[in-house]
């Protein structure tokens, strides 16, 4: 363009105005698009970083919804589903909400393999939780290692868990040998004139309940209390009628049985149509599943006087986190406070100790997780402190005696810690 008040250009400036036009043109063109780019991009950094969710963290979880240990795994199902619900209310863990992949094995140890293998190769799972009972756990512990995956586990605290030379496997809940102790003692301790002669063992050959049955035989004969029959039976036996005609004909002034819910019904409900009235009845697992338990029985009145040992927990307890699961299980779940299973407790345990050893490190790396379990560290939960050995057990694990008294499940030894005093001997069959 010509400019009368300026001096007309050259030939050349004109040139090399007119080829500069176009480029200068594209030129523009380009910086408007990368400022609308570099706006918009502003624009979306911003918005992913404060209201796009953080990906939940997968926690893989196989346990028995059916079979033999039914009862056990759907209370397990209960503890580790309220443990999510609680962390998820409270902004989850490390500001991301966790998600249950719950897959049931039906008290198998072929299907607990396949499904760990599943929850960690084709889910792809951050972390995996413990199955229930240390039959399964047993397997399951093999192929977590396997995938140097970490498992912190509730109810696999049967010696020989223990004696796979695994360096992934945790139990937050008592060891299982131990668990009679209390019990044994207690018996013992009774005065000469009152304190039973003969016992009668009855156990299944599961790594959590035999290694219990085994310690309380071995202490009673040293204690002086002869055995009148002693039975193993596999895991898999469904009637157990021929175990108790067997017991009933020892006249064994106590009894100590190796079971989980369906054996010791089935025992109690043979001991009370036959009139058997041992001094003291003792069950490794059954009796503290609650209504499950009483209702099975026939109600309350029936599991007076039944003992039961436990690894730490009852619905009053003063622990850490224990008052407000107690309840949020009775809002969600209904019942009482009596009712609720200390299978419960076991994995709303396993949920806060991972809680606290992922917050502890920052980080839910499995390697990490491993490393900060094997460090010496004492956590907190519904349970009590938990303190890990080189092997995984649980070292600051208390055991408690407890005893059915009218129509709740009570400590009653070791003294110090009861709440009431033992009923001794158990009162005849109503």
């Amino acid at each position: 363009m010509w400019l009368p008040h300026k001096k007309r250009r050259t030939t050349v400036q004109r040139r090399t105005a007119l080829w500069q036009q176009p480029i200068l043109k594209v030129v523009g063109l380009l910086i408007a698009a990368l400022l609308v780019l570099s706006a918009c991009g502003g624009s979306s950094s911003t918005t992913s970083g404060s209201s796009q969710p953080k990906t939940p963290i997968k926690i893989g979880i196989s346990l028995s919804l059916s079979g033999d240990f039914s009862a056990d795994g759907k209370a397990f199902e209960q503890g580790y589903k309220l443990w999510a619900d609680t962390v998820n209310k409270n902004g989850g863990v490390l500001g991301r909400q966790v998600q249950l992949d719950i897959l049931s094995d039906a008290s198998s140890t072929t299907q607990v393999v396949t499904n760990y293998q599943k929850l960690i190769t084709v889910d792809h799972c951050d972390v995996v939780f413990g199955p229930f009972s240390s039959l399964l756990t047993k397997p399951a512990s093999v192929v977590a290692n396997r995938y140097n995956y970490a498992m912190i586990e509730g109810a696999g605290g049967g010696p020989s868990v223990f004696t796979q030379g695994l360096h992934n496997l945790f139990d937050v809940s008592a060891p299982v040998a131990n668990l009679l102790v209390s019990f044994s003692q207690y018996i013992l301790s009774l005065p000469a004139g009152q304190r039973p002669t003969t016992a009668a063992y009855a156990t299944q050959d599961d790594p959590f309940t035999q290694p219990q049955v085994d310690t309380a035989r071995k202490l009673l004969e040293q204690g002086g209390v002869k055995t009148a029959s002693s039975q193993v039976y596999p895991s898999e036996t469904t009637d157990y009628t021929p175990i108790a005609q067997k017991m009933i004909a020892s006249g064994a002034q106590v009894i100590v049985t190796g079971t989980l819910l369906p054996d010791i019904v089935a025992y109690i409900q043979a001991f009370k149509q036959q009139h058997y009235n041992p001094q003291a009845i003792i069950a490794t697992a059954g009796p503290d599943q609650g209504s499950q338990f009483t209702n099975a029985i026939g109600g309350v009145k029936n599991a007076e006087g039944v003992y039961v040992p436990n690894g730490g927990w009852y619905p009053s307890i003063n622990t850490f986190q224990n008052a407000q699961m107690v309840k949020d299980f009775l809002a969600k779940y209904g019942g009482t406070a009596d009712s609720i299973s200390s299978d419960v407790a076991e994995a709303f345990a396993v949920g806060q100790v991972f809680q606290q050893a992922a917050t502890k490190i920052n980080s839910i790396d499995n390697a990490k997780l491993i490393a900060e379990l094997h460090s010496g560290s004492t956590y907190q939960s519904v349970q009590g402190p938990v303190k890990f050995n080189e092997q995984g057990e649980n070292i600051l694990a208390t055991g408690y005696l407890f005893q059915w008294q009218k129509g709740s499940l009570v400590s009653v030894y070791p003294a110090s810690q009861a709440t009431n005093q033992p009923e001794f001997p158990k009162p005849t069959w109503p």
